[in-house]
C-alpha cells in the first residue's frame, strides 16, 4: 500500500480532511494505525458508528471502534515480509514435527527426521536420489509420519511406489515368459531330435 493510498484510508476511517490525514501520518512515520491513535487522542476523529441490533428479549447497542476497524484491514492484507517469514517457520515446524520413514514388506526399516532427512538430500542429491529410485524397484517404499497428515506428500510417494511396483511386475512377467519361450523351444528341439533318430534308426534296420 502507498503512501496516497493510506491518505484516503485514513481520511475515510477517521473523516478527516486530506491535509489533516496526511499530516497524521508523516508525524507517525506513515505508519496507518498509530495516525488513528493520534487524531482520536487529538478528538479529531468522529465519534464511533453505532450498529443496533435486536434481540429476542431487548434492544441493545453496540459500536465498533474506527481503530479496530483498521486492525481487521491491515490484518486482512498480510504484508510479503509477513508471509515469506510465516512460510518459512511453517516449513521448519513441519520438518521439526513430522520423519521421513523407510518401509520394506510393512516393516520400517529407517525412520529420520525429516529435517534430517531434507538435509541429507541437500548434500548428497546426486546420490540419494538414484537410490530412492533404485530401491523403489526393489519394493522399497516411502512416507511421512508426524503431527502433519501431510497427505500430498504421502499421495505422491504412494503413486511412486505404486508405480515402481508396477514396473517391476512388468520385468518379471516378461522374463517368465522368456523362460518359457526358451524351455519350450528347447523341448521342442529335442522331441525333433528324438523323432529325427529313431526315423533314422528304422532307416538302416531296413
Amino acid at each position: 500500500m502507498d503512501n496516497l493510498e493510506k491518505v484516503e484510508k485514513l481520511r475515510e476511517r477517521a473523516n478527516v480532511s486530506y491535509q489533516e490525514a496526511k499530516a497524521a501520518l508523516e508525524e507517525n512515520n506513515w505508519d496507518l494505525l498509530d495516525a488513528m491513535v493520534a487524531l482520536e487522542k487529538a478528538g479529531k476523529t468522529n465519534s464511533p458508528r453505532q450498529e443496533q441490533y435486536s434481540t429476542s428479549y431487548d434492544q441493545q447497542e453496540e459500536y465498533i471502534p474506527v481503530i479496530q476497524k483498521v486492525i481487521e484491514q491491515e490484518e486482512r492484507q498480510p504484508r510479503p515480509g509477513k508471509t515469506i517469514g510465516g512460510a518459512i517457520r511453517k516449513f521448519f515446524r513441519i520438518c521439526r514435527d513430522n520423519s521421513f520413514c523407510i518401509n520394506h514388506r510393512d516393516n520400517n526399516m529407517i525412520r529420520l527426521p525429516l529435517l534430517a532427512a531434507v538435509v541429507i538430500l541437500l548434500f548428497t542429491w546426486k546420490v540419494a536420489i538414484p537410490v530412492m529410485l533404485i530401491a523403489l524397484l526393489f519394493g522399497f517404499r516411502y512416507s511421512f509420519e508426524g503431527k502433519d497428515e501431510l497427505k500430498q506428500a504421502n499421495a505422491f510417494m504412494e503413486s511412486a511406489s505404486n508405480a515402481a511396483e508396477s514396473l517391476r511386475e512388468g520385468f518379471t512377467s516378461s522374463g517368465k515368459a522368456a523362460s518359457e519361450n526358451a524351455a519350450s523351444e528347447s523341448t521342442a528341439s529335442e522331441s525333433t531330435a528324438s523323432e529325427n533318430s529313431g526315423s533314422s534308426s528304422e532307416n538302416d534296420t531296413q
